[in-house]
């Protein structure tokens, strides 16, 4: 399956480090975006192993990519112990495209995944947080998420917890799809009505990338920001 990609990260304009790493694996149709846990300890080292891991991944499959970030939650959960940290962690969010029209989306934490088609945008992945569980519980509205002041506050990550639990969505990849993968620090400042028409059209990928990291910069970027975009040729 024939894909164009660009991808792109960014420290911000009010953190010290990036903690956010990305992989882009054209070839094998494997492509991620990972967060470390910003306010833990080396959330930069957990980000990057998950990225090295699934470099690394030689059967890559739906289940080596899961097996993949279950290694990697037992060593952070080793490093946190053997350093007296509490948490080494990160989110993890990618899709893999399996060269015969179908894609298979997987996710632990609230870096999110979408899905470009017709003019319309679906997210694809569902946050795993507590202002997302506020509002399954119907206790408050989804309109009241956006700039809740416990928006930050995740509910599974990579080296969060001893057991990780990835969820996963199939589907299928059609010509002219354009998929996106970010983490928070583009989705917390960009919401989804925006982003719906800035990936819209035929556009040059770096042109749509680029501009959607100019916009971020433009409104403060309190966080670090990285986006990996993938159109279906």
């Amino acid at each position: 399956m024939p894909f164009d990609t660009v991808s792109r990260t960014h420290v911000g304009l009010k953190r010290p480090i990036n903690e956010d790493n990305f992989l882009v694996r054209a070839e094998a149709g494997l492509f991620a975006v990972a967060d470390g846990m910003g306010g833990h300890d080396a959330g930069e080292v957990a980000s990057a192993r998950i990225v090295a891991a699934l470099e690394e991944l030689e059967a890559v499959s739906p289940d080596g990519v899961v097996a993949a970030l279950e290694g990697v939650n037992k060593d952070l959960r080793e490093l946190a112990a053997g350093t007296g940290k509490h948490t080494i962690g990160s989110t993890v969010v990618g899709y893999l495209f399996d060269g015969a029209g179908g894609v298979t989306c997987f996710w632990a934490g609230d870096s999110r995944a979408y899905l470009h088609r017709d003019g319309q945008l679906l997210q694809v992945s569902r946050d795993h947080s507590l202002v997302q569980e506020l509002v399954d519980a119907g206790m408050i509205d989804p309109e009241r998420a956006e700039g809740h002041p416990n928006g930050n506050v995740i509910t599974r990550a990579v080296g969060a917890a001893d057991q990780l639990r990835v969820d996963r969505v199939e589907g299928d990849a059609r010509p002219g799809d354009l998929f996106l993968l970010a983490s928070d620090g583009v989705t917390r400042v960009v919401p989804d009505d925006e982003l719906v028409k800035d990936l819209a059209g035929d556009r040059p990928l770096g042109e749509i990338a680029d501009g959607l990291v100019w916009k971020v910069l433009g409104r403060g970027a309190p966080d670090n920001l990285t986006l990996v975009l993938v159109r279906v040729l």
